[in-house]
């Protein structure tokens, strides 16, 4: 077997391609495929999950490794080599969005197929950072959704609020137009072995109760490539057009944050607001995309003049909005200034709590002291995203909430295990759930005086 090569390898060529994609801005690129090897397909592979869902074939990342340096040279070799690879279609699933009520389809590669998609977007990620703009957060080395929100906040604070158009994109992942799509690639990328890979992901067909079909849109949420390509798709209809022709022409500060097909973009004037929101359908139809009409609004959001809020039937109390599973709003600082505060938005809170209920319902039986360490563990990883300055009253109320769940499935072990509050009280003390934590207190002391 030959010797596994090192990330090190890999990590170079990356940083000469990012080097070759700065000094050609907007030049095609034509040779790249020749940087992945059977190097490059092993950290493709170390760099791929091992414990998600199987595809169509339902073979696990233990059996693909079973023969793992056979298998990639196979790989290696159809992958180049044309038409002896053949994308097979992604196993369509569905999972639980929003309140619980709607689904989201999650298309679900092969294991194999998302080697190779982890390979072709480790050689396209180093050119397209050099073209992706400051606003885009989602999926981009280094960045995240705290870093959205953090950018979000200081726009806010520096423009003391303004006007905000909260903006949702119907079912993008299944709408993107594959010609547009093949289009903005070839702008960068004209190298014929990774548009043909590309191409044929787009083209594979989507699996779902046993049955084939080919959709003439979409790429599929789940797969490996598809946040990349989302990312190039909507830098091409949205960032960079709002950078280059919208933002020249607006009278007032603007900023724009976007994360993946999430996206807000706040204005200080409502003129400049009410203008794009009149525009940005048809600039988004006119790629195949269609903004939501009832979730699409604009949320006035300026800073609170007195030292309360109004009341919420006057029309002078700034109105709420969400982004990335918070919702922001005005509220006083602890030094009595007012601030953009984050909570947990109300339809991830309510989601949480469903999670826990049929856990500690599914679970109930467990040895106690068991259940204790999984739930500590799930709050944990609850505190690692929403643990948020700000943000700390909904934690703490996540845990009383789960104290009365816990509570309620532990009286029902059994017919004759009735408990009263007080033995629940007890074993709380004895088996202390963590404390709420704030984990992410990177919002800045700037405030904006009353």
């Amino acid at each position: 077997m030959a010797e596994k090569p090192s990330s090190g390898t890999v990590y170079t060529k990356q940083e000469r391609i990012a080097e070759l994609a700065r000094r050609m801005p907007g030049v095609p690129l034509t040779s790249l495929s020749h940087h992945i090897d059977i190097g490059w397909l092993h950290e493709a592979y170390e760099r791929t999950r091992k414990d998600g869902a199987t595809g169509v074939d339902d073979q696990t990342a233990g059996e693909y490794a079973a023969n793992l340096e056979g298998n990639l040279r196979l790989l290696l070799d159809r992958a180049k080599s044309g038409d002896h690879y053949r994308a097979p279609p992604v196993r369509r699933v569905h999972i639980p969005k929003g309140d619980g009520k709607a689904t989201r389809p999650i298309g679900i590669p092969t294991f194999e197929d998302k080697v190779l998609q982890r390979a072709v977007a480790m050689l396209l990620v180093p050119v397209y950072e050099q073209d992706f703009l400051n606003c885009s957060y989602g999926f981009r080395p280094r960045r995240g959704a705290h870093q959205a929100l953090q950018a979000l906040w200081d726009g806010l604070m520096a423009m003391r609020g303004g006007w905000v158009l909260e903006a949702d994109i119907e079912s993008f992942f299944d709408s993107v137009d594959h010609g547009y799509m093949r289009q903005m690639l070839s702008q960068r990328v004209r190298d014929g072995v990774v548009l043909r890979l590309i191409g044929k992901w787009l083209n594979a067909g989507v699996m779902e109760q046993g049955r084939v079909h080919h959709p003439e849109t979409g790429t599929p949420q789940g797969g490996v490539i598809s946040p990349l390509l989302a990312n190039v798709y909507l830098h091409e209809v949205l960032d960079a057009w709002f950078e280059q022709q919208v933002r020249p022409r607006l009278r007032g500060r603007t900023l724009l944050v976007r994360y993946a097909d999430d996206f807000v973009i706040a204005f200080e004037r409502q003129d400049d607001a009410r203008r794009v929101h009149d525009v940005l359908p048809k600039r988004f139809g006119k790629y195949g995309l269609r903004l939501h009409p009832e979730k699409t609004r604009l949320v006035k959001f300026r800073k609170p003049v007195g030292p309360s809020l109004p009341k919420r039937s006057e029309p002078a109390r700034p109105e709420t909005f969400d982004l990335l599973g918070f919702t922001l709003h005005w509220g006083r600082s602890r030094r009595g200034f007012w601030v953009v505060k984050q909570k947990t938005a109300s339809t991830r809170f309510s989601r949480a709590l469903r999670q826990l209920n049929s856990w500690c319902r599914a679970n109930r039986h467990l040895p106690i002291e068991q259940q204790h360490r999984v739930l500590s563990s799930k709050l944990r990883g609850h505190d690692a995203y929403y643990g948020i300055t700000g943000n700390h009253p909904m934690l703490a109320l996540l845990r009383h909430r789960l104290r009365r769940i816990w509570f309620k499935w532990l009286r029902r072990r059994s017919s004759g295990s009735f408990r009263p509050w007080e033995w629940m009280k007890a074993l709380t003390k004895r088996l202390p759930l963590p404390p709420a934590r704030v984990v992410h207190s990177a919002l800045h002391a700037r405030t904006v005086n009353p």
